[in-house]
C-alpha cells in the first residue's frame, strides 16, 4: 500500500520484498479468504502502550468507506461483507485476489517489485539514506518506509530484525510479545476431551493488571483454546504468563446469564439435567461441565440439592478454563508491541528520531481485534507512509487517488 501511493506521487519507488511473491500474510489469512476490512471501524479496542489518542487519530486518516471504496472501484476487488460477523471479504472468497490487485496496481503506478531481498540495515548518508542488502550492493534513497511487519508468523517473512535497526537509531520500542493467538491448557485436564467443540461465548482474561473481554466463536483444539473470542483476550494472558503471574480465563458459555440459568435448572418433574442442557450447548461440554460442578448429567433435575444447582450455575456462567501457556509468534495473528507511537508524525508517519524515515504497519505499537482491523491499520498507515515519503502535502487527508 505504501508502494502504491509513493508511486502514485511520481515518486521514483523501489518495493523491497523479502520472498519470491510478497503479500504471505494476505494469502494465509482469513483461512485462505482474506478478511480485507471490517465492516465497521472501532479504535477503541486497538491496543497499544502507547498513546492512544494518536493511535485513534492515525487510524482516522483514512475512512473506512473509502478504503471500501479504493478496493472496489480502484483495485478492482469487489468486497461482500459476511452477515454473521460483519467481516468484509473479497466476493471471490479468495486471498490470493487481494494480493495479486495490490502487485498489480503498485507496478502500473510505476513501483518497481524487488524481490528475494533481505534488508539487513538503514544509515544515514547525509540528507539521504543508505538500505543495506545481503547479497547485494546497498541501494541509496531520500526517503525510506519500513513495512517490514512483527515477529508473528515468521514463516512469511517477517521475523522483526528491523526492530532492532530502529532501536540502533534512537527508537524507543515497547516490549513485543504474541497477540491473536492460541492460548494452551495443562494436559490431561477436565476439558482435554472436547478438542474440535466450537460455539459462540463470552470471554475475560485477566491477570498482572490487565484485563480484556470479548464474545465469539470459541474453540476446543487438542492443545487449549483457540477460536475469534479467545484471541481477541489472548494478550492479556500472553503478558501475564510471560512475565510469571496467574493467568484467570473465564468463560459464560451462552447469552444466559445466573438468573436465565437458575430458572431452567429449577425442579421440573422427571426431567434431567442434561434434558435442561440440550439444545443450549454442544453435549459434550454439557457433559463435561456438569461432571466439574460435581454432577452426572442424567439426575433429574427435582433431586439436585442447591450447593449442586450453585455449582452448574458458576459452571456456565463463569467457566473459569486452566490456562498454562499460548502458541506464540508461530500461530499468533500480529505482533504486540512495537515503535512507540510518540516517535512518529501520525500525519505523515515520519520517524522524530531519525527524519526520511516514515514507519507503518505491524512494526508500530498497535494492533486490532480479529475482523479485519489489523489490516485496517495496514492500509491506513501504509498508506500516510507512501504519501508522505513521496513528499505529497496533507498525507493524512488526500483522497483516494484515480484509478
Amino acid at each position: 500500500m505504501a508502494a502504491i501511493f509513493a508511486a502514485s506521487e511520481d515518486a521514483e519507488t523501489h518495493l523491497l520484498e523479502r520472498t519470491p511473491d510478497g503479500g504471505r500474510k494476505i494469502l494465509i489469512s482469513g483461512g485462505g479468504r482474506c478478511n480485507v476490512l471490517p465492516s465497521r471501524p472501532a479504535p477503541e479496542r486497538f491496543v497499544t502502550d502507547s498513546s492512544p489518542r494518536t493511535l485513534v487519530r492515525i487510524l482516522r486518516a483514512w475512512p473506512l468507506r473509502e478504503q471500501v471504496r479504493f478496493f472496489e472501484d480502484t483495485l478492482g476487488v469487489p468486497l461482500a461483507q459476511e452477515s454473521e460477523t460483519g467481516k468484509l471479504f473479497p466476493a471471490s472468497n479468495r486471498a490470493r485476489d487481494v494480493r495479486d490487485a495490490l502487485l498489480a496496481l503498485a507496478r502500473r503506478r510505476g513501483a518497481a517489485f524487488v524481490p528475494d531481498t533481505l534488508v539487513t540495515g538503514l544509515e544515514p548518508a547525509g540528507a539521504r539514506w543508505r538500505i543495506l542488502r545481503d547479497k547485494a550492493p546497498p541501494l541509496e534513497a531520500d526517503a525510506v518506509v519500513v513495512a517490514a511487519g512483527g515477529l508473528s508468523v515468521p514463516k512469511s517473512g517477517s521475523d522483526g530484525r528491523l526492530l532492532e535497526v530502529l532501536r540502533a537509531l534512537g527508537h524507543t520500542i515497547h516490549p513485543t510479545y504474541p497477540a491473536l493467538t492460541p492460548l494452551t491448557a495443562p494436559a490431561g485436564g477436565p476439558y482435554a476431551n472436547l478438542a474440535g467443540v466450537s460455539l459462540p461465548v463470552f470471554v475475560t482474561a485477566e491477570g498482572d493488571g490487565r484485563r480484556s473481554r470479548s464474545t465469539g466463536g470459541f474453540l476446543f483444539t487438542h492443545r487449549g483454546y483457540s477460536g475469534p473470542s479467545v484471541l481477541d483476550v489472548s494478550h492479556v494472558a500472553v503478558r501475564a504468563l510471560d512475565a510469571g503471574h496467574a493467568v484467570r480465563l473465564a468463560v459464560r458459555w451462552t447469552g444466559a446469564g445466573e438468573s436465565s440459568w437458575t430458572e431452567a435448572l429449577r425442579p421440573d418433574g422427571a426431567r434431567t439435567l442434561a434434558a435442561a442442557l440440550r439444545g443450549r450447548l454442544p453435549e459434550r461440554l454439557a457433559v463435561t461441565l456438569a461432571a466439574a460442578a460435581g454432577v452426572e448429567s442424567g439426575r433429574p433435575l427435582s433431586q439436585l440439592r442447591r450447593p449442586e444447582r450453585l455449582r452448574l450455575v458458576e459452571a456456565l456462567v463463569r467457566c473459569e478454563l486452566p490456562c498454562s501457556g499460548h502458541e506464540g509468534y508461530a500461530k499468533a495473528e500480529v505482533t504486540g508491541g512495537g515503535v512507540s507511537l510518540e516517535e512518529v508524525d501520525p500525519s505523515t508517519l515520519e520517524s522524530r528520531r531519525a527524519p526520511g524515515l516514515y514507519l507503518c504497519g505491524e512494526i508500530l505499537d498497535a494492533f486490532g481485534p480479529i475482523g479485519g482491523h489489523n489490516f485496517q491499520w495496514a492500509w491506513t498507515t501504509g498508506r500516510a507512509a507512501g504519501l508522505a515519503a513521496a513528499g505529497a502535502r496533507d498525507a493524512g487527508r488526500l483522497p483516494p487517488p484515480r484509478r
